[in-house]
């Protein structure tokens, strides 16, 4: 079977030193890029983290700091790896949770000026748990009837979860194929920005989901009490919920 896609779409997985978006950082990215005339690239980059990789981490993953000590930083391989995705949609195996978060504080962090907007995500992990309430390895083994040997290696990991997608739109009739419906369908809360510090109310406008501001309009806080932007923008608050933060400013100050 083949997706049917409008535009490319690219399916990635991390390998990172731990599970803190605002700390952690990445020592491996796979990337399988998908055309709408099903033609597929793949690309693979191991990545010196500028940090220890906990030993408790690399058990699960299977990289250690000897392995990542000769290779670029992501600072030197940012460009191409936005390169590869800038014109695509992306999917994943719990991806709008962590790899599209982690991957874009590591590229804002490189000063590549990443952007959500115009672009549609599938988080296979959340079509896969409506479904049958199971693992990336349970759901190859259920859609695929095949054993995924290498769990944990980006590379093995990104294909199998393009296979999964693939046997779930074969299975599911009530599931389109089409990435606008796989986005809604994999989507959970919507959220302005990625770490769900900002969602949506019902009419579609920016709210605060945490703190003393829980449930209230983030244009009108931002009006009320101009210096908690200021103390939000300093506080450890992820890059991109910042970049989402200044825009709503902008946009309110322009209006």
């Amino acid at each position: 079977m083949q997706l049917n896609l409008s535009r490319p779409i690219c399916f990635f997985d991390l390998e990172t030193t731990g599970v803190n978006i605002t700390s952690d950082r990445i020592v491996e990215i796979a990337i399988l890029k998908v055309f709408p005339n099903g033609k597929e690239e793949s690309k693979r980059w191991l990545v010196n983290p500028e940090m220890p990789i906990p030993k408790e981490v690399t058990a699960i993953h299977g990289i250690s700091d000897a392995d990542v000590a000769d290779k670029p930083i992501f600072r030197e391989i940012a460009k191409d790896i936005y390169n590869l995705i800038k014109d695509s949609d992306l999917g994943g195996f719990n991806s709008n949770r962590f790899d599209i978060p982690l991957l874009a504080e590591e590229l804002l962090r490189a000063e590549v000026d990443f952007d959500i907007k115009n672009r549609l995500t599938i988080d296979v992990q959340t079509i896969f748990h409506k479904m049958e309430q199971r693992t990336l390895s349970a759901a190859y083994k259920f859609y695929c009837d095949k054993n995924l040997d290498d769990a944990h290696s980006a590379e093995a990991d990104t294909l199998a979860t393009y296979e999964v997608l693939k046997a779930q739109i074969a299975r599911y009739e009530e599931i389109e194929n089409n990435t606008k419906f796989l986005a809604d369908f994999s989507s959970r809360k919507k959220f302005a920005d990625f770490a769900g510090f900002i969602v949506f109310n019902k009419k579609g406008e920016e709210c605060f989901s945490f703190g003393k501001h829980k449930g209230k309009l983030v244009t009108e806080i931002l009006e009320k009490e101009p210096g908690y932007f200021g103390w939000l923008l300093n506080a450890d608050f992820p890059l991109y919920t910042k970049k989402v933060l200044t825009a709503i400013k902008l946009r309110s100050f322009n209006n």
